[in-house]
C-alpha cells in the first residue's frame, strides 16, 4: 500500500508540472514575432561545400566539366586556381548559378591573390566579373567564350597605377548610357583602386531592362538602363542565342575564369520580384516587381 500511495501522488504531482509546461511553450510560441515586411531575406548563393548549385562552362569543353578543377570550393570560399603547369588557351571560363532572376540585389566580396596563369592576356591580369542576365547556360555554343551578358567588371589594381572596379563590359549587348546607345566594350566607373590582396564588396542593382546600377561603398559608381542583345564582342555563340535588339529582362548569374586567382567570400542576392499582396503571410516591402503566383496566406 505503501508503494501504491506513493506513486499515486508522484503521478498527480507530474500533472500540474506537465500542464505548465504546455502553457509555457505555447505562449513562446505565441510571442515569437513574425518577420517584418521590411527584413531583407539575402540568400547566400554558395556554402562552402560544393557547388551543386552551380555550373561550369569553359570555352571548348562541354557544359558541366569544371576544366582542370579551375573552380573550387575550399575553406568556405568559391576560389578560381589555376595548377603551376596550367596554359591559358583561350578556354574563358564561367560558373553559372542555377537559378535565373530579374529585378535584384547582387552583393559579392571577393580578393584576387596570386599570379596570373602562364599566357594569360595582358588585360586578364587582377580580372574577373560578374555576369548579370547572362543567357540559358545550354544555349552557350561549344567555344563560345562568353555568354551574352552585363559583365560588372572586377579589376584590382597593380599597386602603382589606378585601375577602377565594379566597371561595364558588354560581351554580346548593347545598353544606354548617359541618354546615348552605347557600343563599346567597356567603359570605366567612378570608383577608385584597389591595390593588394585586400577584401572588396562589389554590390549591384538590377531591375528588369529598366535599370543596373554598379556600387561600391554605398555609393553608385556607374549606372544604365534598356540592355538589348547585339553589338558583338563575343565569339562561337549560336545564331538561335543571339537574337538582335531583344531586351534583357532577366537572366542567369555566373562568375568568371579569365587567367588571374581569385577568392570570393561570399555572394548574395536578394530577390526584388515576388508577393506583394500584403494580406500573404510572405508579403515584402521592398519587392518592386509582383510574382503573387508564390504568394502564401496560410
Amino acid at each position: 500500500m505503501t508503494i501504491l500511495k506513493n506513486t499515486t501522488f508522484t503521478f498527480r504531482a507530474l500533472v500540474p508540472a506537465a500542464a505548465l509546461l504546455i502553457m509555457f511553450l505555447l505562449v513562446l510560441s505565441c510571442s515569437e514575432e513574425p518577420k517584418s515586411a521590411d527584413q531583407e531575406e539575402w540568400v547566400a548563393m554558395f556554402n562552402g561545400a560544393n557547388y551543386d548549385d552551380w555550373t561550369p562552362k569553359f570555352a571548348g569543353y562541354e557544359l558541366g566539366v569544371n576544366h582542370n578543377n579551375r573552380f573550387v570550393y575550399q575553406d568556405s570560399l568559391l576560389s578560381v586556381r589555376y595548377a603551376k603547369t596550367d596554359t591559358f588557351k583561350g578556354n574563358f571560363g564561367h560558373l553559372f548559378y542555377k537559378q535565373k532572376f530579374s529585378h535584384y540585389k547582387l552583393r559579392a566580396t571577393y580578393r584576387f591573390v596570386g599570379e596570373q596563369m602562364t599566357n594569360g592576356p595582358a588585360w586578364a591580369f587582377r580580372n574577373n566579373g560578374l555576369m548579370l542576365h547572362c543567357q540559358e547556360p545550354a544555349t552557350l555554343g561549344l567555344d563560345q567564350d562568353f555568354p551574352i551578358s552585363l559583365e560588372l567588371q572586377l579589376l584590382g589594381g597593380d599597386g602603382t597605377n589606378e585601375r577602377t572596379t565594379a566597371n561595364l563590359c558588354t560581351p554580346g549587348t548593347n545598353v544606354i548610357l548617359n541618354d546615348s546607345l552605347f557600343t563599346t566594350h567597356c567603359v570605366n566607373s567612378t570608383s577608385k583602386t584597389y591595390h593588394g590582396d585586400q577584401w572588396v564588396t562589389a554590390e549591384a542593382l538590377v531591375l528588369g531592362d529598366s535599370l543596373v546600377q554598379h556600387i561600391m561603398d554605398g555609393e553608385v559608381v556607374l549606372e544604365f538602363k534598356s540592355p538589348t542583345i547585339g553589338g558583338g564582342n563575343i565569339s562561337g555563340y549560336n545564331e538561335s542565342a543571339y537574337e538582335e535588339g531583344k531586351p534583357l529582362k532577366e537572366g542567369y548569374i555566373s562568375i568568371q575564369a579569365e587567367s588571374h586567382p581569385i577568392d570570393f567570400k561570399s555572394i548574395e542576392v536578394l530577390n526584388l520580384c515576388g508577393c506583394m499582396d500584403e494580406k500573404a503571410k510572405n508579403y515584402k516591402s521592398y519587392y518592386v516587381k509582383a510574382d503573387n503566383t508564390t504568394c502564401i496566406y496560410e
